[in-house]
């Protein structure tokens, strides 16, 4: 995965209006931008790498299609992993009806960040002491950068929830890594 690049959400409409209009460059910037968190996302529901990284291509062509549709709320990256969350759901449908795959551990992306092989399974350990609904809050958060209150609307839970299990999850991490 390449490393993220710090564009504003105000870069981010503009790159879907030049979607909109037919513009593939566009898409590559928003594909830099957004992989490393979208890829992060699906790998916390779906638990698979292979998996995680056909939502990843899935969403940038869903992105492509529904470019048109889009109304800039200021928003952008709330839409885009709407998008994700509503292809990881449908993997997990399809998947369900398919078999009983194990899941994978949960593991971040690499993307050049200077984490260490010592400090990816750290981290793999510590997200793996939470509960599904709380590794998706931390990501949500921590790694693709949303609000709570965008990270309440996409999951469809009340915000004070967001917050509490944000919170505890934190403290989890904290207490996971003072005892490591």
């Amino acid at each position: 995965m390449p490393e993220r690049e710090n564009i504003s959400c105000e870069t981010l409409d503009q790159q879907l209006l030049k979607i909109a209009d037919g513009d593939k460059s566009a898409l590559a910037a928003i594909y830099d931008c957004v992989s490393v968190s979208v890829y992060s996302y699906a790998l916390s529901i779906l638990k698979n790498r292979m998996d995680a990284e056909d939502v990843l291509q899935d969403t940038l062509l869903e992105i492509w299609r529904a470019a048109p549709s889009y109304k800039s709320m200021g928003k952008p990256m709330a839409w885009i992993i709407t998008i994700a969350r509503s292809l990881c759901l449908m993997n997990l449908r399809r998947r369900s009806k398919i078999s009983d795959e194990p899941a994978e551990d949960f593991d971040f992306a690499d993307k050049g960040d200077g984490l260490t092989s010592e400090d990816r399974i750290v981290i793999r350990e510590c997200m793996q002491s939470l509960g599904d609904e709380e590794r998706e809050i931390v990501i949500l958060h921590a790694v693709a950068g949303l609000k709570h209150r965008e990270t309440a609307s996409i999951l469809d839970i009340p915000l004070s929830t967001v917050l509490s299990k944000y919170n505890r999850a934190i403290k989890k991490l904290r207490k996971r890594l003072s005892a490591d």
